[in-house]
């Protein structure tokens, strides 16, 4: 499969590092064309940079790096390329609220995971991951020892859960799946007990939770 990071801030320059280093060849894109060079250039052979709409074209799976926003531009603006694609969305609706935390941009009781799926044209198959960790967790955490970090992702559709697992693994985490995208998307408070498997014992060919731990989950919708 072939995978397209779309917006390279932070998150996504950090996800293309990632997964390049683990031998992945990724298309890139933004907006700003000469970004995605600049960064092809740094990674190397198995990072191609190209437009927003030649990426998705290409794409199976489409990682969108970018704020929740410009999210649903995008997509409204890339409707029909969607379809029959996986679409990755690490984003959360929240922005900072003046007194040094952060609050949610959409009503309390509204998912930005299900306003992003419910965009979606017909045969694009949802997926939310890859927001769990900041872009500098995402650096510093990568391939930790001697248990890998997790990242959480959460889907309804069985070949996206294999993929995005997949994905996962090469840029260094351990996947763990939280189960569907339901109306509680979960976004948690994370409790271990005792270590995470690792992703060298991970099973890809059915993603699911790591029986070596305990997640206390908090319903709240994001």
């Amino acid at each position: 499969m072939k995978t397209a990071i779309v917006g390279l801030g932070n998150i996504g320059a950090q996800l293309a590092k990632n997964l390049t280093a683990g031998g992945e060849k990724i298309l890139i894109a933004d907006r700003d064309i000469s970004k995605a060079e600049r960064l092809a250039a740094q990674l190397g052979a198995k990072a191609t940079a190209m437009s927003i709409g030649e990426a998705i074209k290409q794409a199976d799976v489409v990682i969108f790096a970018i704020y929740f926003d410009v999210m649903k531009d995008l997509i409204a603006e890339y409707h029909s390329a969607l379809a029959g694609k996986i679409v990755v969305d690490p984003s959360n609706a929240i922005a900072p609220d003046g007194k040094g935390r952060f609050k949610k941009t959409i009503p309390a009781d509204q998912s930005s995971g299900r306003l992003i799926a419910a965009l979606l044209s017909e045969g694009a198959e949802f997926v939310k991951a890859l927001g769990t960790l900041s872009a500098q967790s995402l650096g510093t955490g990568v391939n930790r020892p001697p248990e890998r970090a997790v990242l959480f992702y959460a889907t309804d559709y069985p070949e996206a859960r294999r993929a995005v697992a997949k994905l996962i693994v090469t840029s260094g985490f351990s996947p763990v799946s939280v189960g569907g995208v339901n109306p509680y998307i979960l976004k948690s408070s994370v409790i271990f007990t005792s270590s995470v498997n690792s992703a060298s014992s991970f099973q890809l060919k059915e993603p699911r939770r790591s029986s070596n731990f305990r997640v206390q989950l908090f319903s709240r919708r994001y």
